[in-house]
Parts: structure tokens; sequence; C-alpha cells
């Protein structure tokens, strides 16, 4: 047992690491931490962004160098030297966007190992770094989490994980995906096997500390011997902490009562039969304000037979009719050792325990021994050290100040707290693993749902428990689970994590992505799942763990909206786009990032894309990931989805932007620009069968993609709407409203003619500019009169329509927007095609044919590209007109708009260098309206930069 709790790895052979040969791990561990602690010593290295708030003891205790350290990673320029491959421009590189929904669920070993707040299954993950990348390639995760993009990209490397996939492998090692070609399946190769060399960073030390965990080689004999070791030395010494008496008779109660009171360490078995107890349930006492009598919530409101909790419940001294809402907690004095003084706490008194004797399960009311041994327990002392910190100002961190938990320490009961003291003190690192992933379920935060717990026998009933999910609640009903069997259950299910041996090692880096310590143009791919504005607070939710590696989550660069951080989604998006250019100057042009979002604010939605686009990325595709928990229901823009959503974006190759740097931002640019990124989107996608819409593809978000790119390279857009639409035109080609190069149209038609139906787009009118486009796709297919498309055109302004946007008249769009048939000259083109095929007897006529000229009379179609221009110019100049009132505007905000006036405003003051009216018009705006529009954000921000930068 002498060798079992000395905190160092496994005895080993030679190991190679970055280049250098070492006897040994232990050596090379050694040689490693001596560099780290030398560098931490270093006080420009601590001002590197997020340092972790930390001792040098322990951060040194926790680190793994190079391959993890437990604040910046010195060793990751090395690695990157080391593994990487130099970006060459002339290596072709060619990857349409990973087009396909993914669905992986939680159900597999590695996920269910260690619990977080968010976590993206590593199968689905596998699917897009096999698609972007090849063996040997350089992956980053910027916000990391568990490092389940680390286990990815090491299982890349395992033929039987990839197979499970659903792909085929060659025996060379080629990677084959299941295609359809003319209702035939084929195999087409894409990738091969072999593990990528992950890089993973997090701001947070917990999260760090886990990824190390999953990503970091284990020898499942040492960790078999060690864990068999580890449990029996706890149940050893805290064992009887545990005990409770089945079915005693009342001389076996006394004599155990008299065992506690004569035994430091009380064995019960000696004078009865003894179960096991799984777990302890833990009620609130209140106050009645009737009568000041104490009422046990869970034996007053807890209907066990039913089983639920009631609502109201009468009082058992006095019987008046009383809520929880309406009872004050029964507040205990007592003395806290860790702080050295007398505190208040919400009382709490056992009710249920949970128990085993040998396989059987029973459930009984606690007993006057088992009453007596937690008195004894709480009086004994802990030799172990444990985290006794002030929990820091929070929303969730101090939500249970009214109840006396204010300090890590008082998160545990005093058993619990016992047990996990050693553990986390004496365990070697791989074990120590399994208390971290413990704390939580071991903690007064599990609540117990009720479930018909009644019945004395086993198998009469049952109880489900957890917690509430992002949140620090203490509940009113708590379960104290047995700390030992916990760490028990977690070394079994970590055990079915460990990786296969001889994959490619992860390096890990504790710190923020707004400062990576990378080369430019050194990463081939990254996968990132960060923070979504208010959605989670992760340093308030980690500071329980973080307390117990006695490392904390540097708060000031947490990409988060938070009021006691004082971080507005304006902060949030600041720290995204910094988080965004760094992403940027450290992937190589022309390869892929991919971030998953999961937000119901469209702001929030706004500012990744937002983000993206200032960092100089382009949007090529958003596809879906399920990851199968249910109950979500994401809102982004006006479309509902209950998945979480996939950004697929590249950064443009490095030809380019050195052609645009040369150009200037003409005209030419702008068709260098949509050539580029044309071949950059899916050619076609499939969901269910039947060939979809690409969004990406319609001609409109082409032209927002564009304008984006030029502003941000300051260059004015040097053409209009319809210009654009006509230049689009002239040079590509059109299928079912999207644009193709010309060979991507020849595969498109390909695949069109294996479908019966064409992709049809949803049109959502929110919007001037939406109204617009659906009068447009509604005039196109059928050129209508004002008494026609009117009733059409009011069913679509719903409940989705923004708030403080002002409504145009139908009529108003039509007449600035289209063009209406008099009844003079030839009838146009586009209505004479649409009356001729959808009326017999008008089919064959002369456009100058009087009956034809009288059907089409009145009727409002879209106007060719040089007419169009005409009316384009003639609104732009209203728009403006109405945008000058707004710069007069005298009141603190304008309560309703229009938003294509302030988009065409921001334009030409953007054109005009005019960055100071951009930002006065902003502040009239509702603060809604500006998050929650892209093409004013992007303007916004810049303008913001600009004039810091002049300042």
């Amino acid at each position: 047992m002498s060798d079992l709790f000395q905190n160092h790895a496994a005895k080993t052979g030679p190991v190679e690491c970055l280049g250098q040969s070492f006897p040994s791990d232990e050596a090379r561990r050694e040689h490693y931490l001596k560099l780290l602690a030398e560098k931490l010593k270093d006080p420009v290295f601590r001002k590197i962004e997020g340092f972790p708030i930390g001792s040098d003891e322990h951060i040194l205790a926790l680190s793994d160098p190079p391959y993890y350290t437990a604040c910046p990673n010195p060793f990751i320029e090395d690695f990157v030297r080391q593994y990487s491959k130099p970006y060459n421009a002339s290596v072709s590189y060619s990857k349409e966007p990973f087009t396909a929904d993914v669905s992986e669920g939680k159900n597999d070993p590695i996920y269910n190992a260690h619990g977080y707040h968010t976590k993206v299954p590593h199968k689905a993950i596998m699917r897009y770094i096999l698609h972007y990348t090849q063996p040997g390639d350089l992956v980053f995760d910027g916000f990391c989490g568990t490092g389940m993009t680390g286990v990815a990209a090491q299982l890349c490397g395992d033929q039987a994980v990839v197979q499970a996939l659903g792909y085929k492998i060659e025996g060379n090692g080629d990677v084959l995906q299941e295609e359809q070609d003319n209702g035939k399946t084929t195999w087409q190769k894409f990738s091969r096997v072999g593990a990528r060399r992950a890089l993973l960073s997090d701001l947070s030390p917990a999260a760090t500390f886990i990824s190390h965990n999953y990503n970091a080689p284990k020898d499942r004999e040492v960790f078999d011997k060690r864990a068999k070791a580890a449990i029996a030395d706890l149940e050893s010494r805290f064992g009887w902490m545990y005990q409770t008496l089945h079915q005693p008779s009342q001389s076996e109660l006394n004599a155990a009562s008299q065992e506690i009171q004569s035994s430091s360490k009380p064995d019960l078995s000696k004078v009865a039969k003894v179960g096991r107890a799984n777990y302890v349930v833990w009620s609130d006492v209140f106050n009645c304000p009737e009568c000041a009598g104490e009422i046990v919530f869970w034996d007053s409101a807890v209907d066990v037979d039913n089983g639920k909790v009631r609502d109201s419940f009468p009082c058992p001294h006095c019987n008046s009719i009383q809520t929880k809402r309406s009872l004050d907690h029964t507040l205990s004095k007592l003395h806290d050792p860790a702080l050295g003084k007398t505190i208040e706490q919400a009382k709490t008194v056992p009710v249920r325990i949970n128990y085993s004797v040998g396989s059987k399960r029973f459930e009984k009311k606690p007993d006057v021994v088992d009453l007596a041994l937690c008195y004894h327990i709480d009086r004994s002392e802990i030799l172990s050290p444990y985290p006794s910190d002030r929990l820091f100002e929070g929303g969730e961190t101090r939500r249970n100040d009214p109840i006396g938990i204010t300090h890590v320490h008082h998160f545990y009961t005093k058993r619990n707290l016992t047990v996990f003291s050693f553990a986390f003190d004496k365990l070697p690192p791989e074990l120590k693993w399994a208390v971290s992933g413990s704390l939580q379920r071991g903690s007064r935060q599990h609540q117990i749902a009720i479930t018909r717990v009644g019945g004395e026998k086993a198998g009469e009933g049952g109880a489900t428990a957890g917690h509430r999910r992002g949140t620090l609640y203490v509940p009113s009903n708590q379960i104290e689970m047995n700390a030992i069997g916990l760490i028990s259950d977690r070394i079994a299910a970590f055990r079915k994590a460990i990786l296969p041996s001889g994959l490619a090692r992860s390096i890990i880096s504790t710190q923020s992505t707004t400062d990576l310590l990378m080369p430019d143009n050194s990463v081939d791919y990254f996968f990132f799942d960060p923070p979504f504005g208010s959605n989670i607070s992760y340093s308030e939710l980690n500071s329980l763990m973080e307390s117990w590696l006695g490392v904390l989550t540097n708060r000031k660069p947490e990409a988060i909206e938070d009021r006691h951080q004082k971080k507005s989604v304006n902060e949030y998006r600041e720290l995204m786009i910094r988080c965004f250019n760094e992403a940027y100057r450290v992937l190589k042009p022309g390869r892929w990032m991919t971030v998953e979002f999961s937000n119901t604010q469209a702001s929030i939605w706004n500012a990744i894309q937002t983000g993206l686009q200032e960092a100089g990325f382009v949007v090529a595709n958003v596809s879906v990931l399920d990851k199968k928990r249910g109950g979500l229901n994401a809102i982004v823009g006006v479309t509902a989805v209950k998945q979480d959503l996939v950004i697929s974006a590249y950064k443009p190759n490095g030809g380019l932007e050195d052609r645009f740097s040369r150009a200037g931002g003409n005209e030419d640019s702008v068709w260098d620009f949509v050539r580029t990124h044309l071949n950059y989107l899916p050619t076609v996608k499939f969901k269910d069968g039947e060939l979809e819409f690409i969004t990406e593809r319609d001609p409109r978000i082409i032209f927002d993609r564009m304008v984006a790119w030029f502003v941000r390279h300051n260059f004015p857009v040097p053409m209009s709407t319809q210009e654009f639409r006509g230049g689009l035109t002239q040079r590509f080609v059109e299928r079912d409203g999207m644009v193709f190069l010309p060979e991507q149209a020849a595969q498109y038609d390909k695949k069109r003619l294996q479908v019966a139906l064409a992709p049809q787009m949803e049109m959502f009118v929110f919007d001037e500019r939406s109204a617009i486009d659906w009068l447009s796709d509604f005039l196109k297919r059928r050129p209508s009169s004002y008494q026609e498309v009117h009733p059409e055109f009011i069913t679509q302004l719903g409940a989705g329509w923004k708030k403080h946007e002002s409504k145009p008249e139908l009529a108003a769009l039509l007449e600035d927007n289209f063009i209406q048939y008099d009844g003079t000259g030839d009838v146009p083109s586009q209505i004479h095609s649409y009356l001729s095929t959808n009326h017999k007897d008008l089919r064959s006529l002369d456009k100058s044919n009087p009956a034809l000229v009288a059907k089409a009379k009145d009727r409002w179609y879209v106007p060719d590209p040089n007419k169009a221009q005409d009316l384009e110019k003639r609104r732009e100049k209203a728009l403006l007109k109405e945008f000058d009132q707004y710069r007069v505007f005298g009141g603190r905000r304008l309560k309703e708009f229009r938003l294509e006036a302030l988009r065409a405003g921001f334009r030409a003051a953007w054109g005009n260098k005019d960055y100071q009216t951009i930002i006065d018009i902003a502040k009239k705006v509702p603060d809604d309206t500006l998050q929650e529009d892209e093409k004013l954000l992007t303007l916004y921000d810049l303008a913001l930069t600009r004039t810091e930068v002049g300042a």
C-alpha cells in the first residue's frame, strides 16, 4: 500500500517527447516540470490573458507538462514545430463544408465518464475531423470543455471506431463513405484512418483537468491495481460512516448506540446485522408562522404514495395550512472549524435511508442509531485538507447565502467531505479524476425526485435523483450519496473510457483563446463549442471543483453575458471577436472552422455571425447537430429548431487576399470573391432523400457575404444590389433559385435528375427587406394585380414581425420596388410567360394581342436588371431622406423606424467614412434592434473600431 498514494506516473521504459528521448515517463515529467516552474517565475508569462488564479504549487501539482499545464502552456510552440506541416500555398486543398445533419447520442462510455455542463459527443466531432483533415493534421479547440475534440482526433486512428460510424475502410487505410449516384449506392474515398494531433485550450482549470484525464494514456493493469487498492483503503478507513442497522431489535439498537459512544471508528457489525447506505435523504426544517413549531418539509409536504410534493400542507402542530413560500427556514448555530467561528445554517434532518444488504436494497426511516452516528461524525475531526473558500460574487455562487451555504465546504455533509478530502489528497492523479467526477453528485445540490418511494422492501419503490442543470441550487430535499460508492462507480466508468494505446497525444493549455501561444497559419482545422451569451456561467458552476483543484478560472476574459461581471451582449461579442481573430490568425488559409451554436437569442446568433465576419471568416453552411438531449427550443432569427446548429466557415486562401489587395476593391474584386466563395459552398444537400435548398447559394445571401467582405477590408461596395444580380446572371449559372459555377451546375443537374421535386426555399417575412424578398419571389412565379397579391401578402405579416420596425404598406412596397404594366405597349415577357402557361385561351397569342393586354393590365412584376437599377436608386434616395430625419431626431430613442432606412444610412455613412454618425444613430435605436440585425451590427462594430483607432 505504500506505493499506492505516490502521485507519480506508472514506471515506464524509454519515451520520446517533442523530439527528445527520456529514460522514463517520470523523467520526462520531471524535466518539463522544472522548465514550467522556471516559467512561472516570469512576470511577463503570468500576464498572458486568462492566466488562472492559483499558486505555483497548485499549478505544478495539477500539470503534466508538456502535454498539460494548468496555466498557459509554454510548450505549444514546440509542439506545433514538431508536428505541424508548414503552410504551403502550392499544396492543393479543396473541401466543401460538411453538410450532413449529425445525430449522435450520449449513451457512450467515454461521453458518460465525467459530467460537465455542455458536451458534444466525440463521435459527432470525429465526422467533422475525418471530413476536413488527414492523418497527422493539427486540430484545435479553444473552448475544449471536457476535451472531446482531443478524444475524437485520437480515435480517428482507431479503425474499429471509424467503422462503427458507418464508414468503410480499405486495406490501405482509405476511408469510404456511402453516396447515391443515379439511385445506386457507391462508396467514395474522402479521408484516411489515422490519428490527428489535437491542441486543446480552455479558460477553466476544471475543464482542462478533465480534458487531460480523458486524453492521457493509461496503463490498464496499473490502473486496475491502484483502483482496487484505493477503494479497499477507502472502505477500510471510512466505510463505518455509511453503516446502518438492518431491521434491528431494541437490544441491538442499545448495543449499537453503546458501540458508537465507545469507539472513534465504530463497527456496528459486531452487535447487529448491518447494511451499507447507498444514500440518505435530508430534509429542510421550517418554522410555522402561526405556532412557531418546526415543520420537517419531507414529512409534511412530500406525498410519497403518489410521488409528488404538495403545494400546500398542514402544520403538524397547529394544522394551519402552509406553503413553502410562506415559511422561513429554521436556522441552527454550529461551529465551523475551517472558518474558526460559529455560523448559522438552515437546519436539515435525515428522513430516509436507502441501503443494501448483499445484493438487495431496502429503505427505512432513520433510527436512533443512525442519528447517533450522524452526531458522532459531525463531532469528528477531518484530518485531510479541503477547500473552504468563500464563494465569489455571482448569481449562482451567492444564491445559497440566505441558508448559510457561503463557502465551498458547506456544499458537503461531514462524512462526504471527510472521504473526498482524503481521496483528493492521497489518490494518484488518474484516480483523483474519479473524485472530481463525484463532487457534483456527492454534494448537497443533489435532490430527490419523488417517484413512489414508499415501501420498506426491495423493489417496492424507488427514487430518482439529480441536480438543476446550470445552477448551484441546494434543494429542500437533498440526497447525500455514499461518497465511496460514487468514487467506485466513477473509477469503473473511467476504466471504460481509457483510450487505446499508441494514439497521438494531445497538448492542453489553460488560458483564454483571445491570446493563443501559436504561430500564424499553423493549424489545419478548428472545432469550437464556445459559451453562448448568458446560457451558462461556467466560472461560477466550476468554482466548486476548481476550489478542490486549487486553481480558479480567471473571469476577466470569460466570454459570457453576466450582470455580476458587468458584461452585456456587447462585451460578449467583443470577446468572441477577439477569439475569432486569433483563430483566423492561426488557421491555415483555405481551411475550415466549425462552430457549434446553441442559443435561443437572435442577438447571440448575430454576435457569432458578425464576429466571424469581422475576423475575416466567410460562412458557407449551417447544419444541424442533434445531441439527442431533447427539451431545447432554440430560435435563431425566425427559424425554430430543436437541435444545436453547426456553422461551417472558412478562412479565404491567400491568393484571394493578395488579389483583393492589388485590385483595390473594384468590380473585378466582387466577381473574384464570388467565384472563390462558390467553390467553398456545398453543391448538393440531401435530407430524407430529397434535395434541400442551399441557402448560402441564394443570390441575396451571396450579396450579403460579398458586402461583409468588402466592409471588413474597409472598401466601399462598388455596385448596387441590382447590378450585382445582373452580373451574377451573366457570369454564373442559376438553378432552382441557387447560383453555381458551371462545373458545379453540371454536378447539381445530375443529382437533380434523381429526385422528383425541386428544392424549395422557405420564405419568412419579418421586416421590410424580407417582405420585398417575399414579393419578388411571389411575383416572379405569379405576376399579379394589387387585389390578387394583397390577401397572400397579409397572411405573411404574422407575429414574427420585428419589434420597433414600422410595417410598410403593400402599395408603397410595390411602387418602390416593382413595375406595374399599365396596358400600353407589348405585354412584358414575364407576364406573358405566366399567362400563356396558366391560361389555355391565351397561349400562342402575340404580346400586343388585345385579349392578352387586357388580362395583363395592372399586374405587378419583377423588373429586369436595367430598370431595377433605376428603381433601386430612387428607393435608396428616399431611404436616405428618411435616415436624415433620424439624424435630426431630438428624442432619446426612436420608437418606430424602417430598418431599411437605417441600413441605407449606415451604408452611406460608412462609404463616406462618417463613423460618428453611425455611432450617434445607434444610440437612438433600441439595443435589441441593433443586436439582432447583422448588417447594422457589423457596421456599428467596425465604426467603433475605426473611431478608437483614430482617437
